[in-house]
């Protein structure tokens, strides 16, 4: 007999319905769920992997710990206390900051594991945290605290109102949208057009999503802060500078026109490669739109420039009077609120309160940029790392000079990670302890419904029970929080004293979402809204989830500032602007070949690609190249070639085609899957390269640590005969 489940799909940013047909032990067939009040029935190829990842044999059921160069199952109680007796018994020796925390991706998908992380971490009281967060976001993060007061305050575009949609470094429809959820966008941006409105898109690739564009203008990877400062600088100079309704409470509008000064048009094409003429007209059309919005994504976050440029895009949204305006950029209220819940654990964001100990990257809401994490490890000397815990991540493939990492993770006195997989990274830990599948939990989008373009809410139940004994993630970091306590002695000194931290322990993951539901802006006496009274329970009585209406304006009251206003122009945007300029006026190497990445509909970063449904077909780990750097080189389509930078080299097929600009080169991330010691049958068998392997780990932008995996100087030459059966670098440096 069969039977039928609404969920929501966790494998991306996106949020959408689906309906899983099942018979109580297997997956029968998974499509769009058309009754979904937000997805209305849009569906991507991921969404069958959650039941490929539900089956996989190569997916961990029990904790295993790694006895010299084998591997054993282990019992739940003893690997957990291993782990907690190293734990303690190192920071005993070496420090509490010598044990450090990494967090991957798909914890921000989970919200039991985002909201028990924050335990682990305030009882391990070490300040060597590092997540995704600095080879993603950073930036846009980065940008709100300063100028609205919170990091998590990140407006996104109200795509179904708007009339102009100016999109820099991002790719909605493959990655389903990004800080902007919303599924089914090549529907909103195709309404976009209908009703007569204009999608332009600056990408150094002409992307899926520009070829659907009004308007595609190629740049050159790492300028995109020139243009945006020189469209500022049009916009001042034309006088078409209109705050509207924010100008009451703005502050910095002299100082901003001040800054770009110099940064016209005619000074920046060199730099960017865009005719001084479409600046100037791009800027024109943007301040003629009635509604409108600027919006940037991983593209313009990994650069050199990345923090200029969170800053530059919400400034050009502001000085058109675009933010907090339907059709522009807008704020959203969740009905869990992330700004509230920070705000009770004390987290209301901070940047630059420390610096690293190698290289001095400056810390961002209490983490460390990633790209320092493999010299903190080997680097000798007091708050040397010496034991480390990931959790869902796999940093050897998606951070940069991956090989680097990947030779330091032995050189620890202890490793734990907790994750499906023994994959690239947690191949090197003592101990992995297994979490459930994601059909195998319940799920609220704690994140994303913070960052949709229309304000709902929705909880998926478990689908399947999981089998006896095993355990969540939040539960693992429970346990594994509780058991340090114990060995301490009871002592709760990392906690801080965090009253909602403990209560975090005390009610479990769906307690505490349901807490967060029942006192957000929808719940019981808010008197907010169409669904007041929300909770856990009622939406469980709503499969297909409550719509809570598009979104409306907040500020100023929003706004986290003391004041209440917005800061235009901080000092550190402002003193940055003298490296932009620096570069902008260096003369450029006419040779030179810039290495971007590359999303794919059926990729996840590193983690689908042991569903064979996921990799079946051509080749996709391919080195995108335009055909006349191509005949300079002497490299034809469907060969072989080698791939260096300053830090490795990996071989690639080659495809020849006028997708990218002249002068750069693209490259997919999240393979690399030749590793020894792994657990990954399929993934293995289409390994592909890591463009990790030559992404170069001091290449980041100096402002905000963030690093910058685009942009990276690299040659390509062929590989000769004598040379094909040589390995790969990376492999014989391998420890």
């Amino acid at each position: 007999m069969t039977h039928i489940h609404h969920r929501t799909c966790n494998l991306c940013e996106a949020m959408c319905g689906i309906v899983i047909e099942h018979d109580h032990q297997r997956v029968l067939s998974i499509r769009g769920d058309e009754h979904d009040v937000f997805s209305r029935g849009h569906i991507c190829p991921k969404a069958v992997a959650l039941g490929d990842i539900y089956t996989d044999p190569d997916r961990l059921r029990r904790p295993l710990r790694r006895l010299a160069d084998r591997w054993c199952d282990a019992g739940w109680n003893e690997a957990l206390d291993e782990a907690a007796s190293r734990i303690v018994e190192i920071q005993r020796r070496d420090g509490k900051h010598a044990v450090a925390l990494y967090a991957g991706n798909p914890v921000v998908h989970n919200h039991g594991t985002l909201m028990l992380m924050l335990l682990l971490s305030k009882v391990l009281g070490t300040f060597n945290r590092y997540s995704a967060t600095s080879v993603d976001q950073l930036p846009h993060m980065l940008a709100s605290l300063t100028m609205f007061g919170h990091q998590l305050l990140m407006p996104v575009p109200d795509v179904d109102r708007c009339s102009y949609l100016l999109m820099l470094g991002a790719n909605p429809l493959v990655s389903n949208g990004s800080i902007m959820t919303a599924p089914g966008i090549k529907n909103r941006l195709a309404a976009l057009r209908r009703r007569g409105g204009r999608l332009v898109v600056i990408d150094p690739r002409r992307s899926e999503t520009a070829k659907m564009a009004d308007q595609h203008v190629f740049v050159r990877p790492g300028s995109d802060a020139m243009f945006l400062a020189a469209l500022l600088h049009t916009l001042f100079a034309e006088g078409l500078v209109a705050l509207g309704r924010l100008a009451a409470f703005t502050d910095g509008v002299e100082a901003l026109r001040h800054a770009v000064a110099s940064f016209s048009p005619v000074a920046c094409a060199a730099a960017t490669g865009i005719d001084a003429a479409v600046t100037v007209s791009l800027a024109r059309e943007l301040a003629a739109a009635e509604r409108a919005a600027v919006y940037g994504r991983v593209g313009v976050c990994t650069q050199r420039f990345g923090g200029l440029n969170g800053w530059l895009i919400n400034a050009l949204n502001i000085v058109t009077g675009n933010l907090d305006r339907e059709g522009g950029v807008m704020l959203t209220t969740p009905a869990a609120d992330l700004v509230a819940l920070a705000g009770r654990l004390g987290e209301q964001g901070h940047f630059d309160k420390g610096r690293s100990r190698v290289h001095e990257l400056p810390e961002f809401g209490g983490e460390y940029p990633a790209a320092t994490l493999a010299d903190e490890i080997t680097t000798a000397g007091d708050g040397r790392i010496r034991a480390l815990i990931t959790i869902a991540g796999n940093p050897v493939l998606s951070t940069p000079n991956g090989a680097k990492l990947e030779r330091a993770l032995p050189k620890l006195a202890f490793m734990a990670s907790v994750d499906l997989y023994r994959n690239e990274t947690t191949r090197h830990a003592n101990v992995i302890f297994p979490a459930t599948a994601q059909l195998e939990q319940g799920h609220y989008d704690l994140a994303f419904h913070a960052l949709a373009v229309r304000n709902t809410a929705k909880y998926s139940p478990p689908l399947f029970q999981p089998p006896a004994g095993a355990l969540h993630d939040w539960q693992i970091l429970l346990q594994l929080a509780t058991r340090i306590i114990k060995k301490r002695g009871g002592v709760l000194a990392g906690l801080g004293g965090s009253a909602a931290a403990l209560a975090l322990s005390r009610l479990g993951a769906d307690g505490a979402l349901d807490l967060m539901l029942r006192t957000g802006p929808y719940g019981a006496g808010a008197g907010f809204g169409p669904d007041a009274g929300l909770s856990l329970s009622s939406l469980r009585n709503k499969p297909h989830g409550i719509d809570l209406g598009p979104l409306l304006p907040r500020l100023p009251e929003r706004l986290s500032h003391p004041n209440k206003r917005i800061a235009l122009a901080p000092a550190i945007y402002l003193a940055d602007l003298n490296r932009l300029a620096a570069e902008r006026d260096r003369p450029s190497n006419a040779g030179e070949l810039l290495l971007i990445g590359r999303r794919q509909l059926r990729n996840n970063n590193s983690w689908l690609h042991n569903s064979r449904r996921m990799v079946k077909g051509r080749d996709r780990c391919t080195l995108l190249m335009h055909p006349s750097d191509a005949k300079t080189r002497g490299v034809a389509h469907g060969e072989q070639v080698v791939v260096r930078s300053r830090v490795g080299e990996v071989r690639v097929p080659l495809h020849v085609s006028e997708q990218v600009m002249a002068g750069v080169v693209s490259l997919p991330h999240g393979f690399g899957h030749h590793r020894p010691g792994t657990q990954l049958s399929v993934a293995r068998a289409a390994a592909g390269a890591s463009a990790n392997d030559v992404t170069d780990d001091q290449w980041r932008d100096e402002l905000s640590g963030t690093a910058a995996i685009n942009g990276v100087v690299v040659s390509v030459t062929a590989v000769d005969t004598a040379d094909a059966s040589r390995p790969h670098r990376h492999d014989e440096r391998r420890s």
